[in-house]
């Protein structure tokens, strides 16, 4: 059995189910993301296992013991709220003891576990401000601290970064990477970032309308989707409408193509825009490559890369460049090609 087990947990509101039988496994010292939209069930997952709401139905486990029914304040989890939660009236240092003082613990043994929580952070002698007195960054990090120095069984993280500007969000990825990693404590962590959860986490588990739609590596998540939804959400993909000949074949944009197809029923072809090149719409390719012509509507220069919008006989697609190399003019005649192994087929959703 895993460090940590939830064992088809249900959470109802009314007549709407938030949380429909989400089974999760994770191993001691692992961190896992909840990634998915707004409302997919991912933070009140995350508040069931901390003991903030109960659930309806399942099983909560934690080191071969059951805690569903557990009070939270006997659960030993540390949790990172989205806004911080920080008591404005108490100093960083009183913010950071909050949980030992709770637990009884000697003040001189409080003060060394505080100093050497803050230290954890690089908060070192800041312990005397009040948290109006502190960055964003640093209002992250004093959370964090509060949550580590309890030693929690489980660390659990709701959206922590989300209020963070993009270089700082940035900067607390790797940092909480690291101290998670150096700790070996099992973590949690609930995120809409796709970046967040593919740089933190050594798995991820992608929920969508109350259900684990796939748990995997990014590797897994990112190449080899399990669901439509999957594919659509992580990353970018053009979802090509694609049908079959006679003989079964693939057609796309009017032409048959070597690609692996549903036995039945309507489809779309998923590419990711960075697997496509543009060639000379004359260059010749061979046999195992898929290949669809059109014309360039516009390119636009992002950063890292040149994404260039083509149009042909089925629509349009996204073709992602690498920054420095030379963009085909508007209006230029075109082939767009990929490996036919990167071609996802998924089946249409019903209207």
């Amino acid at each position: 059995m895993s460090y940590l087990e939830l064992a088809g947990l249900q959470k109802r509101y009314g007549g709407s189910v938030a949380v429909d039988d989400v089974s999760l496994s994770v191993e001691k010292g692992e961190s896992v993301a909840l990634l998915g939209p707004s409302g997919c069930g991912k933070t009140t997952t995350l508040r069931m296992l901390a003991g903030l709401i109960q659930p309806d139905r399942g099983t909560i486990r934690v080191d071969d013991v059951e805690i569903t029914r557990l009070a939270a304040h006997k659960r030993n989890m540390g949790y990172v709220f989205q806004s911080y939660a920080l008591f404005p009236h108490l100093t960083v240092s009183r913010n950071v003891a909050f949980g030992l003082e709770e637990r009884g613990i000697g003040k001189a043994e409080i003060a060394r576990q505080v100093e050497e929580g803050l230290a954890l952070v690089r908060l070192d002698g800041l312990g005397g401000r009040r948290p109006r007195e502190l960055s964003g960054g640093q209002q992250q990090r004093v959370a964090l601290a509060r949550a580590l120095v309890i030693h929690p069984s489980v660390l659990l993280l709701d959206e922590s970064l989300s209020n963070l500007d993009a270089k700082l969000r940035d900067t607390m990825r790797h940092e909480i990477r690291s101290i998670q990693r150096s700790l070996g404590i099992t973590t949690l962590f609930v995120t809409h970032d796709q970046v967040e959860a593919l740089t933190m986490c050594d798995r991820i588990a992608v929920m969508n309308r109350g259900r684990i739609a796939q748990i995997g590596t990014a590797e897994d998540i990112y190449e080899r989707p399990a669901t439509r939804f999957v594919a659509e959400f992580v990353g970018r993909a053009n979802a090509l409408p694609a049908t079959r000949d006679t003989e079964g074949k693939v057609v796309l944009w009017g032409a048959a193509h070597p690609v692996a197809a549903p036995p039945q029923g309507a489809f779309d072809l998923f590419v990711r825009p960075q697997r496509m090149r543009i060639v000379s719409a004359s260059e010749p390719t061979g046999g195992e490559t898929v290949r669809v012509t059109g014309r360039v509507l516009r390119s636009v220069f992002v950063g890292d890369h040149v994404e260039v919008l083509v149009e042909g006989a089925g629509g349009q697609l996204a073709v992602e460049m690498p920054s420095g190399t030379t963009a085909p003019t508007e209006g230029a005649e075109v082939a767009v090609i990929w490996q036919a192994k990167d071609s996802l087929p998924f089946a249409c959703e019903a209207a």
